[in-house]
């Protein structure tokens, strides 16, 4: 019988002995071998969570629209680099070019780059995508191109991003570490103060007991998406839960089979994830020469895009039952209580680009 991930993990930490948060999330949904993310189709009712562009066609729609006018506003350049980060099934891409067809030369102009790791995926976004432009994948961020601008979207990408925690006690922080005690693994604190501890912004406010987090690779992907912007021009749209400015409190979390799960119970079995601090994203991407908008609620981007009017044009279409799921769709998108408010959207542009859709202009 093949060796299971927490087995492979308990080796680990007995020989080694604890790990970082951020080192067990990218064993638990990166390994090569077992990793959560590498092999298995994790989305729609038979998996374990469902994602935006799965929940309605609008959404993707709307941000193939957000697309075309960020390419329309760089001048319409001949080339374009168009690139998801996690497509998922390749129905949010597929949605968008399906929109954007009519739209004169953009298809044209598009080469199309994803940034997949799950092979099982990728099969399925050849399926949903390459009936309108051939991609091309990638591992990671740092293998794409940079002969023309980039536009990029990402949405659920960064809550997956390894992050470290951090536990205050009542002399100082202290990295909060995944150990092993008997057969199972456990949650500990560091023996002494962790030098991140510089990097937050909330030491003020924290009691003993209070959890910060911070995301390492979230910060140094904005940066670079940033930095890519600033110097070949184009935009960048981020999609995810999270916050809007930093946040105490222990945000990472198991889901399987759409439950809450414990995060340390079954590695590689069960989706991980963490709030994403929009603002740490910003401040890296500006700190590239990157211009940021927002972060806005997904429910208030999306209703600045005009989805009530796509809902609208759609249902005109449509009987009564096809009607009801798509209002049913768009609602679950931006209603408060669903998606609408913990759902946060961030642009990034160049300097020279003007403000893009859903998001006020910067004052001057």
């Amino acid at each position: 019988m093949a060796e299971s991930l927490r087995q492979r993990l308990k080796t680990r930490l007995a020989l080694s002995g604890p790990m970082t948060v951020a080192d067990y999330m990218s064993e638990a949904l990166a390994n090569p071998r077992h990793g959560y993310y590498r092999h298995r189709d994790p989305l729609g009712t038979q998996g374990d969570f469902i994602t935006a562009p799965e929940i309605s066609q609008v959404f993707g729609e709307l941000i193939g629209a957000w697309l075309a006018e960020r390419w329309q506003a760089l001048g319409s350049p001949e080339k374009v680099l168009l690139v998801e980060l996690g497509p998922g099934r390749g129905t949010l891409m597929a949605d968008a070019l399906r929109a954007t067809r009519s739209i004169a030369g953009f298809h044209a102009a598009i080469d199309l780059h994803l940034v997949e790791i799950n092979e099982t995926l990728k099969q399925m976004q050849r399926e949903a995508i390459g009936k309108y432009v051939a991609p091309h994948w990638h591992d990671g961020f740092a293998s794409l191109p940079e002969d023309a601008p980039l536009l990029l979207v990402a949405n659920e990408f960064f809550d997956a991003l390894p992050i470290r925690q951090l536990q205050r006690t009542t002399q100082d922080w202290r990295e909060r570490l995944v150990s092993l005690q008997g057969e199972t693994l456990r949650f500990a604190l560091a023996p002494g103060p962790s030098p991140l501890s510089a990097l937050l912004s909330l030491t003020l406010q924290a009691n003993a007991g209070a959890i910060a987090e911070i995301s390492l690779p979230a910060r140094a992907l904005a940066r670079d998406i940033g930095e890519r912007i600033a110097r070949r021009r184009g935009a960048a749209l981020i999609v995810d839960y999270g916050y809007a400015s930093p946040r105490l409190g222990d945000s990472l979390q198991a889901v399987a089979q759409h439950k809450v799960a414990d995060p340390l119970a079954a590695p590689g079995e069960a989706d991980l994830s963490a709030h994403v601090d929009f603002a740490a994203l910003a401040q890296s991407a500006q700190s590239a020469r990157a211009m940021s908008y927002g972060p806005t609620t997904q429910g208030e981007f999306l209703q600045a895009l005009g989805i009530h009017q796509r809902l609208a044009a759609l249902t005109q279409r449509a009987d009564a039952t096809q009607a009801a799921v798509l209002e049913g769709g768009v609602q679950r998108l931006i209603a408060p209580r669903q998606m609408g408010t913990l759902f946060k959207v961030l642009a990034l542009t160049d300097l020279q680009s003007p403000a893009p859709a859903g998001f006020a202009a910067i004052e001057e």
